[in-house]
């Protein structure tokens, strides 16, 4: 499970929820704890259908979202279009919700874009490097830039004893760090280089404040066996948690407003700790990273740049810095939330424009996730 993911769905639903009397149909890799987890109507395997049975999934949709998340990536765009192309074949109105893409260096993958997306009845991505992406394989519809559906997030109650279930004496300050894989967003990172600079970082804040460090897996189990490779070069190791417990990303939110600082690879940590009014310091793997960072007015340095000295001025100084750092995110943020709603004003738009079916409390929407 990939909280980002989650995060993303939870938020498009509750949107739409919000404004439309709608039935919900999710193409899920998942689909029974999609069911469960969010209450859909109907969810299917979408990696495991026929073509036909695809199309008959189709037939009665209004309209079809492709989206949220950076899906659109070499090798695994086909897999990400066909429910799309398919859509389209049967001229349901079709959109895509606040995508990122890229990296797109295969020619059969950017053709299938372009065909697939210069079919779209309406546009919207994550950030502007995902516009220049399309704009350069040769997409002629416009695209607007909105911004990720997981920035409309809200914080869900915890137990009041969740953080001594997961065995952090709260007398400590509380620093948060996520790791992750190199993923097709980035393939040449080095995994050594990373895990040494993140044990580096952690030592640091023990040494220097005495705190306790916070891994946290935002998709498991792959986040879980990084964070213990990172922690066993830590020279405090004592000092360090993996959170156990399953949350929702509602109840993570909570739980990062305990903390005091936060240091991360992965987008929706970090943007989960801006959320939470907590400072960070990023290592950008990726553009998505990157941008959003500069969409904060934040400086950013990438994983491949930093050796160990550096980061750890870049950290002590944003340390120090921290106070300032919260502001600049509660200056910032704002735009971004208002953003990722504008998604939700055009999508009703087109709805509204290519006329629904059926009466409104019996449109279907389909939803095509990221993981």
């Amino acid at each position: 499970m990939n909280l980002g993911d989650e995060a993303i769905l939870s938020q498009i639903l509750r949107e739409l929820r919000s404004r439309v009397s709608a039935e919900f149909t999710v193409f899920s890799r998942n689909p029974e704890d999609t069911r469960c987890r969010h209450g859909v109507e109907h969810a299917v395997p979408a990696r495991e259908l026929s073509r036909g049975e695809v199309l008959r999934e189709l037939e009665p949709l209004d309209l079809f979202i492709l989206g949220g998340g950076g899906i659109l990536f070499d090798p695994d765009v086909r897999g990400f279009l066909r429910e799309a192309q398919l859509a389209q074949d049967l001229g349901i109105p079709t959109m895509t919700w606040a995508i990122g893409v890229g990296p797109l260096e295969n020619r059969d993958s950017r053709r299938a874009v372009l065909q697939t997306l210069n079919g779209m009845d309406l546009i919207t991505v994550r950030e502007p490097s995902a516009r220049l992406v399309l704009e350069d394989i040769g997409v002629e519809r416009d695209i607007v830039v909105t911004a990720d559906p997981a920035l409309l997030l809200e914080p869900e109650s915890l137990p009041a004893d969740a953080l001594i279930r997961e065995g952090i004496a709260r007398a400590n300050p509380l620093i948060g760090f996520s790791v992750r894989e190199p993923g097709a967003a980035a393939p040449d990172l080095d995994v050594n280089h990373y895990h040494a600079l993140l044990a580096n970082a952690a030592d640091y804040f023990v040494e220097r404040l005495s705190a306790s460090i916070l891994f946290v897996p935002m998709e498991r189990p792959t986040d879980l066996q990084h964070a213990h490779a990172v922690v066993s070069q830590m020279a405090n190791p004592e000092r360090a948690h993996i959170l156990k417990g399953e949350y929702t990303p509602g109840q993570l939110l909570s739980l990062m407003t305990e903390m005091e600082f936060a240091v991360g690879m992965r987008l929706h940590f970090l943007l989960f700790a801006a959320l939470a009014g907590v400072p960070f310091v990023p290592l950008p793997y990726a553009s998505k990273v990157g941008e959003f960072v500069r969409e904060l007015g934040m400086p950013t340095l990438s994983v491949q740049q930093m050796n160990a000295g550096r980061l750890l001025a870049y950290i002590d100084h944003s340390w120090d810095e921290r106070q300032q750092l919260r502001a600049r995110i509660r200056e910032r943020l704002p735009a971004l939330v208002d953003r990722a709603r504008r998604t939700t004003d055009l999508a009703l738009a087109l709805l509204q424009a290519k006329g629904a079916k059926r009466r409104p409390s019996e449109l279907e929407l389909s939803w095509q996730p990221e993981g």
